[in-house]
């Protein structure tokens, strides 16, 4: 399969960009099992595009409070909780880059390609997450899903994208995630896709397989370049 060329490439951001791992330890110091922030975070997602599905799109902030909510409340131990999702929520807008993505992200923008992000989740943390890694200048754009019809994987999410960029050819776009969820959204809208695999897991045999797969964003980086 020939290596895409894209004109604009389209970030993914939590998980994708960001490192979540810390926010075990957010679990951890409110009493809970580490494991349990990667259950809240699938739980917060599936909830999220259910509420797609229903014609809604949600605001990702209040689904993830109101998420952690229910799961904190599980617990056996008396009394509110509000210290400790303020606790957990706090981390979402400290979390840094995994380590490959600033050498990636460089590489490709000298590369002369468009970057900007498409988060689910709000602007500004993509915003503080890329100034604290002194990147925000490599990128175009940082666009939500709260300014467009839904949620990701919906069709919609990514031709308000393109849309905003003003690319009518979504070919020569391409989409980057560590989801599969999120690429077969892209692959179904017309884009091209790049599956980010950091930990080398299998590919969902239920869904299209993505243009390129990268071991990280410098690995996809070399590719393209």
């Amino acid at each position: 399969m020939p290596v895409p060329q894209p004109r604009l490439i389209v970030f993914d951001v939590n998980e994708t960009l960001s490192d979540m791992s810390p926010l075990q330890e957010r679990f951890e110091q409110v009493g809970r099992d580490r494991h349990e922030a990667a259950t809240w975070f699938a739980g917060l997602l599936r909830d999220g595009f259910a509420l797609t599905v229903t014609g809604a799109n949600p605001d990702f902030a209040e689904l993830a409070r109101g998420s952690l909510e229910v799961l904190l409340a599980e617990s056996r131990s008396p009394g509110g909780h509000e210290d400790a999702v303020a606790h957990v929520l706090d981390g979402l807008t400290s979390l840094g880059l995994h380590d490959d993505v600033a050498e990636g992200i460089t590489a490709l923008a000298e590369q002369g390609r468009r970057l900007v992000t498409l988060s689910n989740g709000a602007t500004s943390v993509a915003e503080a997450l890329l100034e604290g890694a002194g990147l925000r200048d490599r990128f175009e754009r940082l666009l939500t899903v709260q300014d467009a019809p839904a949620w990701k994987p919906g069709r919609a999410a990514y031709t308000f994208a393109l849309d905003a960029c003003g690319l009518d050819d979504r070919a020569a776009a391409l989409l980057v995630a560590v989801h599969p969820w999120d690429i077969e959204g892209a692959r179904r809208a017309g884009l091209t896709t790049a599956w980010i695999n950091r930990s080398g897991a299998g590919y969902p045999r239920y869904f299209s397989r993505p243009d390129v797969e990268a071991t990280s964003v410098l690995d996809l980086a070399r590719q393209l370049g």
